[in-house]
């Protein structure tokens, strides 16, 4: 843990799988506001812990078209990565006031296209129905009395 000047920054430990590890996720906070940062994970208790309330939690996610899941390349990847039916259990059982997806991790192949980040947050959507705000290159949060305020990209 690291605090200072009201500042606290708290790591710990997610499952990245058997065979990447360490991997960690981060909480902070500050005056009242809490953000949690998934990191690279599948699914893990130890960050539903950690997230519980958060303003924000950004997650990292991971996906494929049904009809790849069963190629072995692709699952040793997803494996190691939180899917959107899992990601949507952590954002019921955390229940932050804003979630964000970070880090696509999309898989395809030459002849099936990746899923789009709009199938995967509909793919969430089939079981959580809270705040959730597909992450861009450059997008920035601010956290306010008024809750979490998504600032785009600059154009």
């Amino acid at each position: 843990m690291y605090e200072r000047n009201g500042v606290r920054v708290t790591a710990f430990q997610v499952d990245h799988g058997p065979e990447i590890k360490p991997a960690y996720g981060y909480r902070i906070d500050c005056r009242g506001r809490s953000v949690l940062i998934s990191g690279d994970t599948r699914f893990s208790e130890n960050l539903v812990r950690n997230g519980k309330g958060v303003d924000l939690l950004v997650h990292a996610i991971a996906a494929s078209k049904p009809e790849l899941l069963q190629n072995m390349t692709i699952r040793r990847i997803l494996d190691h990565h939180t899917m959107p039916a899992e990601a949507a259990t952590v954002l019921n059982r955390t229940q932050p006031k804003l979630a964000a997806y970070t880090h696509f991790t999309q898989q395809g192949t030459r002849t099936i296209p990746e899923p789009t980040v709009e199938e995967i947050v509909a793919e969430t959507r089939k079981t959580y129905s809270g705040p959730l705000q597909a992450g861009e290159d450059l997008m920035s949060f601010d956290l306010t009395d008024a809750g979490v305020k998504i600032k785009p990209p600059p154009r």
